[in-house]
């Protein structure tokens, strides 16, 4: 079994159990628990819930006694009110425990590794990095998530590859590991069921943004505006996969969790600390997010910019991201000297064809047509689109002025798509695909007035006025010379035995 350390012991639970209960673990939960409506009541006027009072919310959610306008008065009570260290830590573990644990082959243990990002736009790192480092040796079961807000899923961005299946037991991702090394998989009813359940509320009650639910350190400066995974949902689905080393992408930056990289550091440090309280070693990148990662946003169109990666050619941006994340995670697992050399090995297998290949296994083990997963990693670009969901129309933006390109905002860019079928306004809605847009330009580029600039996806009429004047607000032009576009990664934040 893949076991996590006990904290504060050193020594593994038993089976099954990531409480951390015993001699020196929580206490045993209250005989009397209190009913939902006191609990809202208490975090509303900023009280601290006990352990007990945690796991009795999170038993209603997965049970179904608590009601959809519970939830949500919980989570904004929580995103008003925060909580501390120790609240989120029981969060954590009582996600974690309410459902079932995965177990692994002992040989597996160190080879289990993933990666999780806290949202951005044009984020199709998973896509590339989990095939990469299982071309690598790594096993990588990797339990994400969707769309939340104005980022996209990558559970989303994969099903837009006909008859690819999100939904896979335990039972059936040991085989997918087993197969391909990687496998791509939703929160089920058996996995975290209870953080599957808060992750779609969050998306239609204003709470993607919780960030007390982060679980910063007390007095953190923290943004009312950005789009997070919160860490209590991020660790309790790393916590069942029995890691021997996570990487956290955390992004900041005008379409990320926190506007500069000093308060995404505060979270980074946070979340290694708590990581390494529960057991489990985590590194957190801080990466620049506010320009969209690689030139393409939308669901397939990111598909097809993530096997153009595995091409061995693609975004500079997005290669970089990859090969520093997965060098981290190579060198953090035992399975490379240092980062660096780390790094190295993931770009081989991006340029040797090794990663693809892993990923063509892994989309006929989880569900492709092993014809439509061949013919997808063997095409060319122009065959590819072929066959993948497609756009209606596209529209050209054109440059209003000459200049160099400073920045294409990718808040404003993302907020459009959303309004086009790109995102979500309520959970379970269906999305659009196809919708989507594709950067025709890199930062740093001279660019002429009347150039086109942005290919915008959609399916439905012209953009609209408004529309079209946010999106040309998103493009940044300046006076001074072409330049080279800087790396989206800004530093790494290790656990403390590094």
């Amino acid at each position: 079994m893949a076991a996590l350390m006990t904290p504060g012991t050193g020594a593994p639970p038993a089976p099954g159990d990531f409480s951390g209960e015993g001699s020196q673990g929580l206490p045993d939960p209250s005989p009397e628990p209190k009913q939902l409506p006191e609990l809202i009541r208490m975090k509303r006027d900023g009280g601290r819930l006990s352990e007990a009072d945690i796991r009795g919310f999170v038993a209603a959610v997965v049970n179904g006694s608590a009601q959809g306008a519970q939830i949500g008065a919980m989570l904004m009570a929580i995103r008003l009110r925060g909580m501390d260290l120790e609240e989120t830590s029981v969060l954590t573990q009582a996600l974690a425990q309410s459902g079932q644990q995965l177990e692994w082959p002992e040989a597996w243990r160190q080879q289990l590794v993933d990666k999780h990002s806290t949202g951005g736009v044009g984020d199709k790192v998973s896509l590339v990095l989990a095939p990469a480092l299982a071309a690598c040796g790594c096993k990588v079961p990797m339990i994400s998530g969707r769309g939340l807000g104005h980022t996209g899923g990558t559970l989303d961005k994969l099903e837009s590859i006909p008859g690819f299946n999100v939904i896979q037991s335990p039972e059936q991702m040991q085989v997918l590991l087993d197969q391909a090394g990687c496998c791509i998989v939703g929160q089920s009813e058996q996995l975290v069921p209870a953080d599957g359940i808060l992750y779609a509320a969050r998306d239609v009650t204003a709470t993607v943004d919780s960030l007390p639910l982060i679980t910063e350190a007390p007095g953190s400066p923290l943004s009312p505006t950005s789009s997070a995974s919160p860490k209590a949902s991020i660790l309790s689905k790393k916590l069942v996969e029995g890691l021997s080393a996570l990487v956290v992408d955390v992004k900041f930056g005008g379409a990320a969790v926190f506007p500069n990289q000093e308060q995404a550091r505060e979270l980074a440090k946070t979340l290694v600390g708590v990581g390494a309280s529960l057991g489990l070693r985590v590194a957190a990148a801080l990466t620049a997010m506010d320009k969209p990662l690689g030139r393409c946003v939308g669901h397939a169109l990111e598909v097809e910019e993530a096997l153009l990666c595995m091409d061995g050619a693609g975004p500079p941006d997005l290669r970089d991201l990859v090969t520093t994340l997965g060098g981290a995670l190579l060198w953090l697992s035992g399975h490379a000297g240092t980062q660096a050399q780390g790094a190295a090995r993931v770009a081989a297998a991006l340029d040797d064809g090794s990663a693809l290949g892993r990923f063509e296994r892994m989309l006929a083990a989880q569900g492709v047509d092993p014809g439509l997963a061949r013919a997808l990693c063997s095409g060319s670009p122009a065959e590819r689109r072929q066959l993948l969901p497609r756009a209606r129309e596209q529209e050209e933006l054109l440059a209003p002025a000459d200049g160099t390109v400073e920045l294409v905002r990718a808040l404003p860019l993302a907020l459009v798509l959303h309004e086009l079928g790109a995102g979500r306004s309520r959970a379970g809605e269906p999305l659009r695909l196809g919708v989507g847009a594709e950067l025709l330009v890199d930062v740093g580029q001279r660019l002429r007035r009347g150039t086109p600039w942005l290919r915008v996806h959609r399916d439905g009429p012209a953009l609209s006025g408004p529309q079209s004047r946010a999106l040309q607000e998103a493009l940044v032009l300046s006076d001074r010379a072409p330049f080279a576009a800087p790396s989206p990664f800004a530093e790494l934040v290790l656990p403390p035995q590094q």
